[in-house]
């Protein structure tokens, strides 16, 4: 079986038999990785707590023909521990790791793994809002996996903005000749805060009302569930609390 070693961050894991685990992986070369940790449930196991669920490591694997099988593992990143411990914030982590996992359902993106480590470490040192870096992180996944949303110009025909309405169908904002009769109305400060979130602007997307993030989430929450066409379901469970 040949060897390969990837760093990669574990979206999710489920038990195998009575010592092993499943663990579903997002690598920075190989893409999505499904794979074998022998052993790891039993209490003398070396290296079962780097791959609990937002840990990021640097694995050894052989390659297998339906499932690989994780031969070492060293921790790069220690950030369950730190989420678990914040319930807004271990909410807002299993959005982002099922989001990663459904946009990298064919194929991998070293953009996407960067992406989902930067918002998970941002999580555990609570370098911001949970709520703001989930959504930020929504925002910029689609946008890498081709769904990229406008909140300036119009979505549908590229008018110049900005515009005061919002169709997630069609791509964000939309302008009067292209909005469809009953389109809901944005406002300015809403719209802004959606494109900081986009662009990673964070002293504008902190200076935001709890009103105005709290309208700019539902906004991305509905992007994020009709791009995804299937709805993610850890979103019912997050936590919009604004500190």
């Amino acid at each position: 079986m040949p060897l390969y070693r990837d760093e990669a961050v574990v979206l999710r894991t489920h038990k195998l038999g009575e010592a092993d685990r499943i663990v579903t992986l997002l690598t920075k070369q190989h893409g999505k990785v499904r794979a074998v940790a022998k052993g790891v449930r039993r209490t003398a196991s070396k290296f079962g707590a780097r791959l609990e669920p937002f840990m990021v490591a640097d694995l050894q694997l052989y390659e297998g023909r339906s499932l690989d099988v994780i031969n070492q593992a060293e921790t790069l990143g220690s950030y369950g521990a730190q989420i678990a411990a914040d319930y807004a914030s271990y909410t807002a982590a299993n959005a982002m790791v099922e989001t990663a996992d459904r946009v990298t359902e064919s194929e991998g993106s070293q953009q996407q793994y960067l992406l989902l480590v930067g918002g998970l470490r941002s999580l555990a040192r609570a370098e911001h809002n949970p709520s703001l870096i989930l959504d930020s992180y929504l925002l910029r996944s689609l946008s890498l996996a081709g769904w990229a949303p406008s909140f300036v110009d119009c979505s549908r025909c590229g008018a110049e903005g900005p515009h005061d309405t919002v169709v997630v169908q069609l791509g964000g904002m939309v302008c009067p000749d292209c909005s469809p009769v009953g389109a809901p109305h944005v406002a300015v400060e809403t719209a802004e805060l959606l494109g900081a979130l986009l662009a990673g602007e964070w002293d504008v997307a902190e200076a935001a009302d709890e009103r105005t993030r709290s309208r700019a989430s539902g906004i991305v929450a509905a992007y994020a569930q009709w791009h995804l066409e299937r709805g993610l379901r850890s979103l019912q469970h997050v936590s919009r609390e604004v500190s």
